[in-house]
């Protein structure tokens, strides 16, 4: 196994737990928020600025890069450690929300997936063979079984027609996966009926996987929506096994993951806000191209200690955007990842003591208010 995982502290107050994931010769504590580079970069940070952030895990996209530049000439590279110069650990996403955000552009059934490319319009076939296929050849530390994904209001038995071929492309992605340095993880669907959440639990647990992930939240669902899942499955997952909730990266989601004993966090959200002046603050978030900051020498955030906050001030990051500067995207996404990276570990010292619930409680009274 290329993981070894262990809880090291339980918040009593809440289902959350301080945790160790060893990959290889790393170690990242968990709970652990993973930046995305979804095409083998974090958009606009080197990778020594998604260190600085407090980064350990990003996450890539083994669709798009399958399609460029292709998963081949990644692998003739050394692999996407060496190909984008990223020291810490690597997940791959195996393409299967593709199949749910691309609908319009793929055909699917119990095969796999055939989709035609959003680049130059080009045919191509997707299976669980080729997604490991392909994983394997970016020699990402984790990877994720194909699944497909469903939307929020389909019907019972569209959902579980997605969960029943979820199952028997796990079955096939464990045959082909013949890696020893990766760690496989199966992802629980189920779409929002707890019945088929269990069902897909229940298959996925007897595969024995190293690691299981919570798919197809948010995606288009009320909130409320995925707290009842997150409360109802994120506590039932394996005690002695990292739990990864994909996609959730907003403060109080993440809050809210961590309290129903969730380990690993990733999502777009930070960087691509980001890039467009949503900045996260203590008080919550902030347009930073709003009018009222043009003459504001403070700066982003008073309780912020990143790089972003100690040397620019609210009026220079705005004057950034007006004038189309791409350090105005860049700052955005620094101060943004740093944000939740600190946010993480506060929130891992307060499950240390058991308090999590408490802090959850007063970060959310001002972040909220």
């Amino acid at each position: 196994m290329a993981i070894k995982f262990q809880v090291e502290a339980q918040d009593g107050s809440t289902h959350a737990r301080r945790g160790t994931l060893q990959i290889g010769s790393q170690e990242v504590a968990t709970p652990v928020f993973m930046p995305v580079g979804t095409r083998a970069t974090v958009k606009g940070l080197t990778p020594g600025e998604v260190q600085k952030t407090g980064g350990k895990i990003i996450l890539a996209n083994a669709y798009h890069l399958y399609l460029r530049p292709g998963s081949s000439l990644i692998r003739a590279a050394g692999g996407l450690h060496k190909f984008m110069n990223w020291p810490g650990a690597i997940l791959t996403d195996s393409g299967g929300f593709q199949v749910f955000s691309l609908a319009r552009l793929n055909k699917i059934d119990d095969n796999g997936l055939t989709f035609q490319s959003h680049i130059d319009g080009s045919y191509h076939d997707f299976s669980p063979e080729k997604s490991i296929e392909v994983q394997m050849d970016l020699g990402a530390d984790i990877i994720m079984a194909f699944d497909q994904c469903t939307g929020y209001g389909i019907d019972y038995d569209e959902a579980r027609g997605a969960l029943l071929r979820t199952s028997k492309w796990a079955e096939r992605c464990l045959k082909a996966h013949t890696s020893k340095n990766q760690s496989l993880f199966g992802i629980i669907q189920g779409n929002f009926f707890s019945d088929l959440r269990q069902e897909s639990m229940n298959s996925l647990l007897d595969m024995d996987f190293p690691g299981y992930a919570l798919g197809g939240l948010s995606v288009g669902e009320p909130r409320e929506e995925m707290y009842r899942i997150l409360e109802e499955f994120g506590p039932r997952m394996p005690q002695d096994k990292p739990r990864y909730l994909m996609g959730v990266g907003t403060p109080e989601d993440l809050l809210q993951g961590m309290s129903q004993g969730i380990d690993m966090f990733d999502c777009v959200f930070p960087t691509r806000t980001g890039r467009t002046g949503s900045l996260f603050t203590r008080r919550g978030r902030i347009n930073i191209r709003n009018s009222r900051f043009q003459e504001d020498f403070g700066p982003v955030d008073d309780n912020c200690s990143c790089e972003v906050c100690g040397n620019y001030s609210r009026a220079y990051i705005p004057h950034l955007f007006r004038q189309g500067e791409m350090l105005g995207m860049r700052l955005a996404s620094f101060h943004n990842l740093f944000f939740l990276g600190e946010l993480m570990k506060e929130a891992r010292g307060e499950i240390g003591r058991g308090q999590l619930n408490e802090y959850k409680k007063d970060f959310l009274a001002q972040y909220q208010q």
